[in-house]
């Protein structure tokens, strides 16, 4: 390259820096912070191009779109659109069986706080470790100790759900950050625990069963005693009623005209003719 075309390249090279080097572009659901030197200036920019002071200023990008920081298995799960996995937060409950807490928390930086974020935190994913995961995590530990095992398994987890978010919010808010919502999506126990559930719940069954025949049985003798009862107490009411002279009435109303073929007399049997 000769003298010339030096010359033509170190133009058009201090005209590019010159013309782009102050435009800075912020994407739509962003916000940037210029920071001067070091320092913020206040400034915040909205989504567009910008011009900037080049060398001295720079850009931080904050998002202000819903975020989602979620917990899975090995901290990643396939199809989660979560925009930050973790791993399952470990606890234990309150009469000791271990558990492992899935949940998901949605949330999103809030713009007017941009300033102060960049100043005491840094960017958004130092927002991220910081406070969504720090407190969340603690919470998501915290909370659970206060509960038996049998009261999470059977119980409604969305309780739990609705007192971290209770604990979050305010603890958010002054970092910058609105909450949405907490959500549980499983409380895993452990294949022992488990197993003793399904021993216990196959018990349950067996003693209900048992627990119906005996009954069935007790209705059984209930009911044929109360049939004895009342044969019983119709015969004694026959007894009581039935007189000689009823008999022989009975006895006239069912004859039918003919005389036995056989008759006693003192004892003796005698075949009368037909």
């Amino acid at each position: 390259m000769d003298g010339k075309s030096k010359i033509i390249a170190v133009v058009i090279a201090f005209v590019g820096v010159f013309f782009l080097g102050p435009i800075r572009f912020v994407n739509p659901g962003y916000v940037g912070v210029v920071v001067r030197f070091g320092r913020t200036t206040g400034t915040v920019l909205s989504p567009g191009a910008h011009f900037v002071v080049p060398i001295a200023d720079r850009v931080v990008r904050l998002s202000t779109k819903k975020l989602i920081y979620e917990t899975t298995s090995g901290g990643k799960q396939k199809g989660s659109q979560a925009d930050y996995k973790d791993y399952p937060v470990d606890t234990n409950t309150k009469d000791g069986q271990q558990v492992d807490i899935y949940y998901t928390v949605r949330f999103s930086i809030d713009p007017t706080k941009a300033v102060w974020v960049v100043n005491n935190i840094g960017n958004e994913q130092a927002l991220v470790e910081k406070i969504v995961k720090t407190e969340s995590r603690v919470w998501a530990r915290i909370i659970p100790r206060k509960y038996t095992a049998e009261e999470l398994y059977t119980g409604n987890v969305q309780d739990i759900a609705v007192e971290i978010e209770g604990k979050l919010k305010e603890k958010f808010s002054d970092n910058g950050v609105v909450l949405d919502a907490v959500g549980i999506r499983e409380i895993k126990f452990t294949n022992e625990y488990l197993d003793a559930i399904e021993k216990k719940q196959i018990e349950a069954v067996r003693v209900e069963t048992a627990r119906n025949k005996a009954e069935q049985a007790k209705y059984e003798k209930e009911a044929k005693i109360t049939m004895a009862e009342a044969q019983a107490r119709e015969q004694e009411l026959l007894r009581q009623t039935l007189t000689p002279e009823l008999i022989k009435k009975m006895w006239i109303e069912k004859w039918d005209g003919k005389l036995p073929s056989v008759v006693s007399d003192n004892g003796v049997l005698l075949q009368l003719p037909q």
